[in-house]
Formats: C-alpha cells, structure tokens, sequence
C-alpha cells in the first residue's frame, strides 16, 4: 500500500510538471505570435544625416510594422560591419562600400544592400579661418584632416578634390591617422586648417566661431548609395517578412520627411541629439534637405552606383567592378514604394 501511494504520488507530481510545461510553452507560442520581431541596428554613426531613420523609430512606423527595434551606434565603418557579420547586430546602417569590400574578399556569406537611406555624401569642408571667395585651390599646400583611408567619406572627399584639380597625396598634407569619432575633436584641439566634418558638428563649430563651412562634399560628389542599410544574405533569407516590414517603415519615414519642415523633422528627432541645440537641428536637417542628402525611396539606383565605384576605383580602393546586382536587393524597395502607392 505505501509503495502504491509512493508511485501515485510520483505519478501526479509528474503529470503537473508535465502539464506546467506545456502551459508554458503555450504562452511562449503566444507571446511570439502577439509580439514584435526584435532587430539590433547598428549605425555607424550618429547625425542627422539619418534622421529619416530617427523619424521611423519616433512616429512608430517601426512598431506599425511589428517590429521592435533596438539601435546602437558602432562608431566606424569597419566596427559596424565587424558587429554585423559576427552576429551581433541584424541589420548595418553603413557606406555601401563596405558590402563591397566583403565581397571582393570572396565571402561565402555576402552582405546585401536592401533599402538606402542617403543618396548624397554628408560631409562638408570646414576650415579654420574665415574665408572670403571660397575657391578649392585654397587647400594647396595646407594641412587637410580627413577621414579613414578606405571609408566613404575619405573616398568622396579626394574624389571631391581631384575633381577640383587637386592631388590629395601631393598637394597637401592630409592627415589619416585619426579614429572617426576623435576627428571633431582633433580639430577642436588644433589640428588641420580644414576638416570634412558631418552635421551637426559642422553646424555647431560655426557657431561656436571654431571653423566656418565653405563647401558641401556632397554637391560636389554626385548621387551616391551614400548611407544603406545592409545584412547577411542568410540572414535576409531567414527573415524575409522581417526585412521587407523594415524597409516598408524606411519609406514611411522618407516620405514623412519629403512633406515636412526643417523644423518638424528636427523636433521629431531631437531626443537623438540632447546635447544639441534646436536651432542646430533644424539648420542641419535644412543643409541635407536642399542638397538632396536623403533618398526619396530605398531603392538604389544603378548610375548611382557606377559613381560609387568611380570613386572607389579613383581611391585604389576597387579590385574590380561589382555588378549592382551582386551586393543590393531592391526587391523590398520595389515592394515598399508599391504597397504604399494603392
């Protein structure tokens, strides 16, 4: 008789266990099906130069699309595209450039472009001292803080300068040797005559009477795949709902931003910039706007693309030219501008 009850004992507390874990892998079931999917960006920046960006997290046309995203900021080209194909990042908001350079290395795993966010470069020429009539055969024989060797901004800006009849690597001293986000910071301190700097800073260092804006890269470039956002293609295949409810929320945002102010964008995405001024934000977000810095739609355009890689060749930087094809997907652009158009 006791061991009878022993067993009927076991028995029950087993059958509870049994039926506990099914009640809890019920709820799980539920919480995933009613819940948002997860995805970690990772921008290789912060400035307004993605404030369409901004504006799809702070209008919730992420969460209209069910997706919960989680964004960081992966201060550098390289550091970004290490955090993206080491898994801990999803999705890369980084140059186009560096897709290629993965894939001129034969990576089994490719980085796919899939919805461009910026279609002009976003830095501008910042110099020292207040000049009268800019002229770019002013930077001859001066000392040029620029970017890092490979990256796009560097790769514009001598693109910008042999445009312009000057030879970066002999007609003036430029300085390579800095991180990206010490460059600022450098010329702040004395270093260089002139400095590429991105929005806000330049906007801020004007102010503050530290240097003076006298050029725009991004007129003088052209039309790039500039800034885009990017994952592994085995990540794109597994998750293709997901990547195309992304790229749906990015046009919300384009076209949110096409139709408002200056002033509008700027206090959207002010909780991105607390330490800057109201009036900075909104003469930055009016900079990219007349230029034309942020894209219309997330597709990227084929002669864009031929530009990059004229740039990229003009750098050293292209073993050989990469069919757009090979590294960008437009097919959830396509899909994106579609969807909203009915």
């Amino acid at each position: 008789m006791v061991i009878a009850k022993e067993v009927k004992g076991m028995f029950k507390r087993h059958l509870m266990m049994l039926i506990a874990l099914l009640l809890l892998f019920t709820w799980g079931l539920s919480g995933c099906a009613g819940g948002a999917s997860k995805v970690k960006i990772g921008e290789v920046t912060r400035s307004v130069f993605y404030a369409p960006q901004y504006v799809a997290l702070e209008k919730g046309f992420f969460k209209e699309e069910g997706l919960d995203v989680e964004l960081q900021t992966t201060a550098g080209g390289d550091k970004t595209m290490t955090a993206l194909l080491s898994g801990a990042i999803d999705v890369a908001l980084v140059g186009a450039e560096t897709s290629i350079y993965v894939y001129q290395q034969g990576a089994d795993d490719p980085v796919i472009n899939f919805a461009q966010l910026t279609q002009t470069d976003g830095t501008f020429l910042v110099a020292r001292e207040e000049p009268g009539e800019f002229n770019w055969s002013e930077l001859k024989g001066s000392e040029f803080l620029g970017q890092r060797k490979g990256g796009m901004p560097q790769m514009a800006g001598e693109f910008t300068l042999k445009k312009n009849g000057i030879d970066p690597h002999a007609d003036l001293e430029l300085i390579q040797n800095i991180e990206f986000a010490n460059i600022a910071a450098a010329f702040s301190s004395g270093t260089g005559q002139y400095v590429q700097l991105f929005e806000p800073q330049a906007s801020i260092f004007e102010r503050e009477g530290r240097g003076h804006v006298v050029a725009s890269f991004g007129t003088e470039s052209g039309q790039l795949p500039y800034t885009v956002f990017m994952t592994k293609q085995s990540y794109m295949k597994k998750h293709k709902d997901m990547i195309q409810k992304f790229t749906n929320a990015i046009y919300k945002a384009q076209v949110w931003v096409g139709a408002h102010t200056p002033e509008e964008t700027a206090e959207v995405i002010a909780p991105y910039f607390k330490d800057t001024d109201m009036d900075i934000l909104i003469s930055s977000v009016k900079r990219y706007l007349e230029q034309g810095t942020y894209a219309k739609t997330p597709a990227l355009q084929e002669d864009a693309w031929n530009n990059l890689l004229d740039v990229m060749d003009s750098a050293g930087e292209l073993k050989q030219r990469v069919e757009i094809g090979s590294v960008v997907n437009n097919e959830f652009a396509e899909s994106a501008v579609q969807a909203s158009s009915k």
